[in-house]
């Protein structure tokens, strides 16, 4: 079968689903409002504010983060002490965590039941804190990434020149550092901008953003058409910031021939005050809401209950259910689009474009597009699968190109056919990767919350929705029902974080046997 068709097969799969799910429902958005419209929407005060407000903390978010990102990248990169192994692969597990568990635990630390100072609801620091929470581990990924990309030998020979340790950030770290950090904040700023389930149950009545606002108007106004104008300011504006990461990524490609500088214990007073800041950051920033949660959850007497219920039983159905379904789904999609973006380039920038456009703009578009659909298993199903799938084609892409051309050509030499060469060759270096890209693409599943909203009937309560179901209804039993069933949705995503975590062990180990 020749190249031509090959290619043809995988875009008329892979390219046809995303025509289908994403493409037409944008036109369809598009071709419902008109010019009159969208013009008076844009002229509206509270509109204003709103589009203000969400820009300007998905900006304050990129600021914190980047200010408490980059000293803890440091201290993580450059000094070694007891628990950085842990620390480092634990690093990420508040993002991996739902966003409905995030604003939660946000809730449990400053709401009206909260541990420590009760009472903020309705102010914008708590949607600031837990923007910082879920996107810290983000940016310092980043950061952390790009102090490993700075040569040793540059900074040794910094040194014997006399810098002192601030000179060589500036002149030598900094420089590398740069589109690592551009890269993190245009993820950071993505994901503040879109973001539905910490807007929604941070927000209060004065500070929820746009996306928030789009579901109210489809879900309790009825109003298509301004929701439909929203939805385009926000396309508007994520897409800039998903095609500077897509542009800026490409500048963050890891040199394996770069033998970064090996950790060392705190040895200056300053080092062992940046190690103690840093330790303690952290903690505050990622670590106490989890532990809030949980702290709640113990005192929720018998509210544990909740666990035993059937409506609880048939969420957990519906979320394995749904969850199983749509990775088969995005399985498939993953492999197809990989496979299309090694024949052709182009294909590859469309495999962020899932991450531009956010469930709400998605669930919505869909909704309006496919009417005869609404509130149909297939269509909610491949929603998931829609917001799932690029995970496990990013990875898989960004394996494919690190493996040596020699492999595949040493195995052709002695015989092997190409279907031989993939199967005993290639499909078995891509499977750790496939692995990694699986758990992320399952936690995000797991956590779906902002298009179950929208495309789910009462009967499909997923965990994330009973949870929010609890949460919205007066009274401290219902409370404490949150809480027990948030720390139930923690141990299961934690579950996926630690499959996760052994696919990176597992190919770090395949990396030094091969």
């Amino acid at each position: 079968m020749s190249r031509i068709v090959i290619a043809s097969i995988l875009a008329l799969l892979s390219l046809g689903f995303l025509a289908v799910m994403v493409i037409a429902p944008l036109i369809a958005l598009a071709t419902y409002e008109n010019e009159s419209l969208a013009w008076a929407v844009l002229q509206d005060d509270y509109i204003q504010i709103k589009i203000g407000w969400t820009t300007l903390q998905a900006a304050i978010t990129c600021i914190f983060t980047l200010i408490l990102g980059v000293p803890i990248a440091w201290v993580l990169a450059r000094l070694d002490f007891r628990g950085r192994l842990w620390i480092l692969r634990l690093i990420m597990l508040p993002f991996v965590m739902p966003t409905l568990v995030a604003g939660i635990g946000v809730l449990a630390l400053f709401g009206s039941h909260g541990l420590l100072w009760p009472g903020w609801e309705d102010s914008p620091y708590l949607l600031l804190y837990g923007n910082i929470f879920f996107n810290l581990p983000v940016l310092i990924r980043s950061a952390y990434q790009g102090f490993l990309q700075v040569p040793s030998t540059r900074l040794y020979t910094a040194q014997t020149l006399g810098a002192e340790t601030w000179q060589r950030f500036c002149h030598i770290d900094l420089p590398v550092l740069k589109p690592w950090l551009a890269g993190g904040l245009c993820l950071v700023f993505l994901y503040c901008f879109s973001g539905f389930g910490l807007a929604l149950l941070l927000g209060g009545s004065h500070y929820t953003t746009i996306e928030v606002e789009i579901y109210q108007l489809v879900a309790y106004e009825l109003d298509m058409a301004q929701a439909a104008v929203l939805v385009w300011i926000v396309l508007a504006i994520t897409a800039l910031a998903g095609f500077l990461y897509a542009y800026l990524s490409r500048h963050t490609a890891s040199d394996k021939n770069i033998y970064p500088l090996s950790p060392k214990p705190a040895q200056t007073y300053i080092e062992k005050i940046l190690l103690t800041v840093a330790l303690v950051l952290l903690f505050a920033c990622c670590g106490l809401p989890l532990i809030a949660i949980l702290l709640q959850a113990t005192r929720a007497g018998n509210s544990w209950g909740v666990l035993l219920e059937i409506d609880t039983l048939l969420a957990v159905w519906n979320t394995l259910r749904f969850t199983f379904f749509a990775m088969l789904i995005a399985l498939l999609l993953g492999i197809l689009h990989t496979c299309l973006a090694r024949l052709v380039l182009w294909v590859r920038s469309l495999t962020f474009l899932p991450f531009m456009v956010s469930p709400i703009c998605i669930a919505f578009g869909v909704l309006l597009l496919y009417p005869e659909w609404t509130a149909s298993l297939p269509l909610l199903i491949s929603t998931y699968a829609l917001l799932a799938y690029p995970f496990i084609a990013k990875d898989l892409i960004s394996a494919w190109d690190a493996l040596p051309q020699s492999y595949t050509s040493a195995a052709r030499s002695i015989g092997a056919t190409p279907f031989q060469t993939a199967l005993y060759v290639t499909i078995p270096l891509l499977l750790p990767a496939l692995r990694r890209g699986l758990t992320l693409a399952a936690a995000t599943c797991v956590g779906e919350f902002a298009a179950t909203l929208f495309l789910s009937r009462p009967e499909w309560q997923t965990l994330t929705t009973l949870i929010y179901r609890h949460l919205s209804t007066a009274g401290s039993d219902n409370h404490d029902r949150a809480m027990v069933l948030t720390v139930f949705l923690m141990i299961l995503a934690l579950s996926v974080f630690m499959l996760l975590d052994n696919a990176d062990r597992t190919n770090k180990v395949s990396t030094k046997i091969i």
